[in-house]
């Protein structure tokens, strides 16, 4: 029978240099303009000059329907309106409730690229849709470009190009189509880096060195960095290799810094340094030699060992030539984690009656908020479906230099020291979606259903109430029949955030339940830069977790941790245990898990989690308390947690 398909395509933009965009995204969008060209069905944004210096350019989006009668185009710029306050690619508002895309183009603040199109299809029939996306130096080049790829045969014989261009460059650099394909699972390590070519967490966790100490090597440390170290002439074969992979991913726009460290003890003739000095002036990397994103030849015996437990340790990719080719090393640390095992819940669904929370009198009420308490809270009612129109924080901190920011969603970053260079959590300058670095989900032991105290990151029926104070935030909200109070502030002398969940059972059973902490360790100022350098480590003293980030140049020596106040608790500090593969917040492994497996150390992506199982009788109410800080020492964190 017929069928109508619609084709959608999303993507937000940045037309920046990736610093840029990550340091501060909303700015950056302030200055992209987006518009439509009809007679291309085209989509065109141009970021605005900030000064005469800077570099034009321009971003184009074109779709073409090969085949078939397709019906009108539709078109997006703007990211809010896409995706919804609150959501994410993953649930966006203009597909879950089948919403037109509303034409909307300008100076929408928070650009983005999406056009669709829809097809009827007969019986068997096919139809093929094309999306060509590219830049330009100009406006006028870009709409050649875009003019250039409305027309249909153009996808079929640019692929044909393509392909020969890439016969052409791979027989130009003697890459076989099979090396080719090495050199990418190569890349793919060197720009998601994880502990698989990494040396053991034992030996990650023993660096005490920071990125200046690299200086001394020529080494700036900004660049990703592969290592590989030999010792003879006769495994030489991973260093042209590797020389080779250089070149490749260099062509391709991949710029990262290829450290070789000669072990071998040092002696009059110097034939493997001499060799492998052949082989890197042979390369096609020779210009770039001691050079940012080049080749760096250094023996092992002039470099102390702490300094080679550095490298060792900022390197994304660490090889031994005497382990075998580039490709038997990387697929024999191809392995499957193994995740907890799964929580054994029943499959029987439990109905509550959920209790309407007491809702207070408002002064100026405007439907999502008013004043409360005398004028001394504002107070957000989030009912069902609604969101505030932005984040709505609150700004918390004492005269410690130590502070956090907390939305209306629950979403928010903590600091100590420094806001920008010493985040101890994500922050995502994320108007629309709010994504949250850290989290607290509540879970029925019995039935395996989980949820939220607060909004984000998983927003349920019912209504929350949401209090803005001065030093202070708190959330209201009844699920599942219990009754959250969360309340967030800082001590006025202390560098430690304090959570306190209170947790009222209003059903007429007992109820088993668990309360899990999640927060995401940065130590620095992006989760990805500083993420393969975290250090984390179980301390029985004080039944916490503390990370530290040795790189990092200001504040190595400093101590965060996070702990869950209880006699006996579960943890992990594993990030893809408590997530999974692919997985989020909304939508955790460990909270499909029976236990959190205990995890610490160095190598992996960090992370601080708790969990703690408890009983609430009919009409018992209960209290846990969270903290999260950061002190110069080892003695001054414990010192905090016992405090409080």
């Amino acid at each position: 029978h017929e069928v109508e398909i619609e084709v959608t395509s999303f993507f937000p933009l940045a037309l920046a240099p990736q610093a840029d965009d990550v340091a501060h995204p909303s700015f950056s969008n302030l200055f992209v303009q987006t518009e439509f060209v009809a007679s291309l069905n085209a989509l065109v944004a141009m970021r605005r000059k900030r000064s005469p210096a800077d570099e034009e350019i321009c971003g184009f989006h074109v779709l073409v329907v090969e085949q078939g009668d397709p019906g009108p185009i539709q078109y997006e710029t703007d990211r809010s309106r896409f995706l919804g306050r609150g959501r994410t690619v993953s649930n966006p508002l203009v597909i879950f409730e089948a919403r037109p895309l509303s034409n909307t183009v300008g100076s929408v603040l928070d650009p983005a690229f999406s056009l669709r199109r829809s097809v009827k299809l007969k019986a068997g029939e096919t139809v093929r849709l094309c999306f060509a996306t590219g830049v330009a130096s100009s406006r006028a080049e870009a709409l050649r470009l875009a003019d250039k790829y409305h027309d249909k045969p153009t996808f079929s014989r640019e692929a044909e190009l393509a392909w020969t261009n890439a016969q052409v460059q791979l027989r130009h650099l003697s890459v076989s189509a099979a090396k080719a394909h090495v050199y990418q699972m190569l890349a793919g390590r060197i720009v998601y880096s994880t502990s698989t070519l990494r040396p053991s967490s034992r030996v990650l966790a023993g660096n005490t060195r920071t990125q200046m100490n690299l200086w001394a090597y020529g080494i700036g440390g900004d660049q990703p960095l592969v290592l590989t170290t030999v010792q003879d002439e006769k495994d030489m074969t991973l260093v042209r290799e590797l020389l080779h992979a250089h070149e490749y991913l260099r062509l391709k726009g991949l710029s990262f810094d290829l450290v070789i460290l000669n072990e071998r003890a040092p002696s009059y003739f110097q034939s493997l340094q001499d060799e492998i000095q052949r082989q890197i002036r042979i390369s096609g990397s020779k210009a770039l030699i001691d050079k940012p994103g080049g080749v760096f030849l250094r023996r092992k015996d002039l470099i102390p060992e702490e300094d080679v437990l550095l490298l060792k340790t900022v390197a994304r990719v660490s090889l031994r030539a005497d382990q075998g080719s580039l490709e038997d090393q990387l697929k024999r640390k191809l392995f499957q984690r193994t995740l907890p095992t799964l929580l054994k819940a029943s499959t029987t669904k439990n109905s509550y009656v959920e209790d309407a929370l007491v809702l207070p009198d408002l002064e100026f009420f405007n439907g999502l908020g008013g004043f409360g308490h005398g004028g001394r809270e504002y107070v957000v009612l989030l009912k069902e479906g609604q969101w505030t129109p932005a984040p709505w924080s609150n700004v918390i901190a004492n005269s410690k230099d130590f502070g956090f920011i907390v939305s209306e969603s629950g979403s928010g970053y903590t600091w100590s020291t420094n806001s920008r260079e010493n985040r101890l959590t994500p922050w995502s300058n994320d108007a629309v979606s709010d994504p949250p670095g850290e989290a607290l989900y509540v879970r029925d032991e019995e039935s395996g259903e989980f949820w939220s105290p607060t909004p984000l990151p998983i927003r349920n029926n019912g209504t929350y109430l949401i209090r803005h104070g001065r030093g202070y935030s708190s959330f209201e909200h009844v699920s599942h029949g219990i009754k959250h109070q969360l309340d967030l502030f800082v001590p006025l002398e202390e560098s430690v955030k304090i959570s306190r969940i209170r947790l009222k059972n209003l059903g007429d059973k007992d109820r088993k339940l668990s309360l899990t902490s999640y927060v995401e360790w940065v130590l620095g100022t992006q989760r990805g830069a500083s993420s393969p350098y975290v250090v984390t480590e179980w301390d029985a003293e004080s039944s916490s977790i503390f990370a530290r980030n040795p790189y990092n140049n200001e504040f190595s020596d400093r101590v965060a941790f996070a702990t869950l106040i209880t006699d006996e608790c579960e943890y992990t500090c594993d990030r893809y245990e408590f997530l999974g593969p692919l997985g989020n917040l909304s939508q955790p492994a460990a909270m499909a898990s029976e236990d959190l497996s205990g995890t610490s150390g160095a190598g992996f992506d960090p992370c601080a989690s708790f969990r703690r199982k408890f009983s609430l009788k009919a009409g018992q109410e209960g209290e846990i308390i969270v903290l999260l800080g950061q002190a110069s020492n080892e003695a001054d964190a414990r010192a905090i947690v016992a405090k409080y």
